[in-house]
């Protein structure tokens, strides 16, 4: 069996390749970096931008960073991962319009300006609730367009191309990364271990086991549903092989994940969402449309996960401070959450600042 070289993985240690299949050969490999080490000398940036225009808003808060290319080399293999929590229903159950998925919009914007930098190819992939669902239902908020239309028309209009993958069925291999909790290791789709850059893109919501769900929890959806979840009714749910007794057990996983993986870049969507019980309406959540609240949507922009979190927490009213995830990956060194350390590009966060009901934990 191969070393895994991809990224930071060498330092990491991950174990097992080809868990559920063939070894992964990891022919797109990055050179290694070292772990964030959140420092009170260097500011951390954290785009903000607010508005109508998701697309607009989304490719404003990446040149706000300065620009997709200084994120994206030439030649390069992009994995997004959106939050399509329900998607398998989006023909029936208005998905985007009532806030449990990420706005077709904002990954379009995202995938073209990865293409823009170079990109050889930009997948795009979701593990959610079904092993496949119709990526036709992935619409715009205006129904224009959807994910296959944009991923044809990109890749004729680009040299790389976008593909659109459900991982549970699409996924050549499964990789094993180091964990901390009692499963010792965790499975992760080989389209995101062997991808040389890694972008979060999720919606904003409230958790009723995570208290949030942003750009860190947004991983749990790239594991195997066949491993770890539980089939009822012909629908996996949940992945209750992981812990969710606690903000603390379920959070190990994802950040234990993100620690191996490391991502490059997380947009967060601040369009329409959910608080309350969240993460989706079916248990008690409620639509949450910044309009209402502010008079516009926002899109964050962070090339630092846990500040792009930390941020989105302060936008949501919720105190940082008694956010599990936060404090815990902070103290495992994946980025920043002090707002001192923090430098804000765009709007200020006191101006996008709403009251997001938060979730009773049902842990």
């Amino acid at each position: 069996m191969k070393n895994i070289t991809r990224r930071n993985f060498l330092k990491s240690g991950i174990a097992t390749a080809g868990v559920l299949g063939t070894p992964c050969l990891f022919t797109n490999c990055k050179d290694s970096r070292s772990v964030h080490e959140p420092s009170i000398n260097t500011k951390t940036k954290v785009a903000a931008i607010r508005g109508d225009n998701l697309d607009l808003m989304t490719r404003d808060a990446i040149d706000a960073l300065g620009g997709m290319k200084t994120i994206v080399g030439e030649g390069e293999t992009v994995f997004i991962k959106p939050n399509f929590v329900t998607i398998p229903w989006a023909q029936t159950n208005n998905c985007f319009h009532i806030g449990e998925c990420t706005k077709s919009e904002i990954i379009i914007a995202a995938a073209e300006e990865c293409l823009k930098a170079g990109a050889k190819e930009v997948i795009i992939g979701e593990g959610s609730h079904l092993p496949t669902f119709d990526w036709q239902y992935a619409v715009t908020l205006d129904g224009s367009t959807n994910l296959i239309k944009e991923a044809a028309r990109l890749s004729a209009l680009y040299e790389g191309k976008v593909s659109l993958a459900c991982l549970e069925t699409d996924s050549p291999d499964w990789i094993e990364v180091p964990s901390q909790t009692s499963h010792g290791h965790i499975a992760i789709s080989s389209l995101v271990a062997n991808a040389d850059k890694i972008i979060s893109i999720p919606v904003a919501k409230t958790h009723s086991w995570a208290q949030l769900s942003l750009a860190t929890k947004n991983f749990i959806g790239i594991t195997p549903l066949s491993r770890y979840a539980q089939l009822i009714d012909n629908t996996w749910w949940n992945r209750e092989a992981f812990d969710h007794s606690s903000p603390q057990a379920i959070a190990q996983v994802y950040l234990d994940i993100v620690q191996s993986i490391k991502p490059d870049l997380s947009i967060i969507d601040f369009s329409i969402g959910i608080d309350g019980n969240g993460p989706t309406t079916n248990w008690g959540g409620q639509t949450f449309n910044m309009k209402d609240h502010i008079g516009s949507w926002a899109v964050i922009a962070s090339t630092d996960i846990m500040a792009a979190d930390a941020t989105a927490a302060r936008i949501m009213n919720h105190d940082t401070k008694k956010i599990a995830q936060l404090s815990m990956g902070f103290e495992m060194g994946l980025g920043e959450i002090k707002e001192v350390n923090i430098s804000f590009l765009g709007e200020s966060i006191d101006d996008l600042r709403a009251t997001w009901k938060p979730a009773v934990l049902q842990g």
